[in-house]
């Protein structure tokens, strides 16, 4: 019998999926793994090692625990802290030995007092959340890097809105809007690094490359376009298997759940699979969702509870306890994608793996063989 709720990641999958955009981007450019949010709900260390594996140069995160964590593990790669910074944490992401991102020159002094730091320049090109619209001040800032002893001008930055919908046209705007400012200033300082690119940029247009791209959900091998990562030759890296706890039969009249959403209408048999929203199934796919069992889908019936879900087995005297149910993944020719899962919540694939909490317990694997240590 199965456990109750596994994420089972394929370390391999995030290596290849590392190498297909390492492949999309000039020699010059080099590929930052996003793994900020526990890699996206599929486990910040082994995921941060796998990226590593596969080509990855750079590791981003957006707060300085994570960064604390990634080096508490012995991870030595260049590492960006994204996020606002306190002064307080700010401490903590420089003794991680992270690059931080500053738009305002008392973020620079503060870093200056540490001592030593390497810093990059964030420009607002229309993101309208952290950095500065204007690009006069972006280049204070810079120059008040310059001026500070001891610390280093890393980088030149933007993060674009709008990538992951090729209709539209604010990221040429926000991609000229970057070029005009950074291309200036790499020309007279070739050592700084310019960033922009995310995984959907990556796979949308060359120009966005610069020197380094930051990737997220496509090494993990979500689609950044929400609809089919197999067709960006991405593999998704996380399955989520549950098993069959109980079958039992449903009369007409009888119901399943808190609110009784689901009663039959007809004899049927229900299955029941030990997982809920306290495992970060989303109570929102109440009747709304498929399980595979058997290599086949069957509908989840009833309110999802904290701790169980109940399918509709129909008349199928094969499916017993103990049975293997995927809620996402592949079961014979059967798919459950994220992407799936994400169109029924009317959210993003990377919510639903963000969204797995922790009693999901991660089962790490290389293409179906277990990593010692791991899980």
């Amino acid at each position: 019998m199965g456990v109750r709720a596994l994420a089972r990641v394929n370390l391999a999958a995030i290596e290849r999926n590392c190498g297909r955009l390492l492949g999309a981007l000039p020699e010059r450019s080099a590929l930052a793994a996003v793994v900020k949010a526990d890699a996206y709900g599929h486990g910040a260390v082994p995921a941060a090692r796998a990226a590593l594996a596969g080509g990855a140069s750079w590791l981003a995160v957006a707060a300085a625990e994570e960064a604390t964590e990634l080096r508490h593990a012995g991870i030595d790669a260049r590492l960006l802290v994204m996020g606002a910074l306190s002064p307080e944490e700010l401490e903590v992401a420089l003794d991680a030995d992270a690059d931080v991102v500053a738009w305002r020159e008392d973020f620079v002094a503060g870093v200056s007092a540490r001592g030593s730091g390497r810093v990059h320049v964030k420009l607002d090109t229309g993101m309208g959340r952290l950095g500065t619209r204007d690009p006069a001040e972006a280049t204070r800032v810079l120059e008040a890097v310059n001026r500070a002893s001891g610390l280093t001008a890393a980088g030149l930055m933007t993060h674009f809105a709008t990538a992951d919908d090729r209709q539209d046209a604010f990221f040429a705007e926000q991609l000229g809007r970057f070029a005009a400012w950074a291309n200036p200033l790499k020309q007279v300082a070739p050592d700084l690094v310019c960033h922009a690119a995310n995984s959907a940029a990556v796979l949308r247009d060359p120009a966005s490359h610069f020197d380094l791209a930051r990737c997220g959900v496509g090494i993990y091998g979500l689609d950044p376009f929400g609809e089919d990562a197999a067709a960006r030759e991405l593999e998704a890296a996380l399955e989520l298997h549950t098993y069959v706890a109980e079958v039992k039969p449903c009369a007409p009249g009888q119901s399943t759940g808190y609110g009784r959403t689901f009663i039959a209408r007809e004899p049927t048999t229900l299955g029941i699979l030990p997982i809920g929203y306290g495992d970060g199934w989303r109570r929102a796919l109440s009747n709304d969702a498929d399980a595979l069992i058997a290599g086949r889908r069957h509908a989840l019936v009833g309110t999802v509870s904290m701790d169980n879900v109940a399918v509709n087995l129909g008349s199928e005297p094969e499916i017993t306890v103990g049975s293997p149910a995927v809620l996402i993944g592949r079961q014979g020719s059967e798919l459950i994608s994220a992407e799936e899962v994400a169109r029924r919540l009317q959210t993003i694939n990377y919510e639903v793996t963000c969204g797995l909490l922790p009693r999901a317990r991660r089962w790490y694997h290389r293409d179906g063989r277990p990593q010692d240590g791991l899980a």
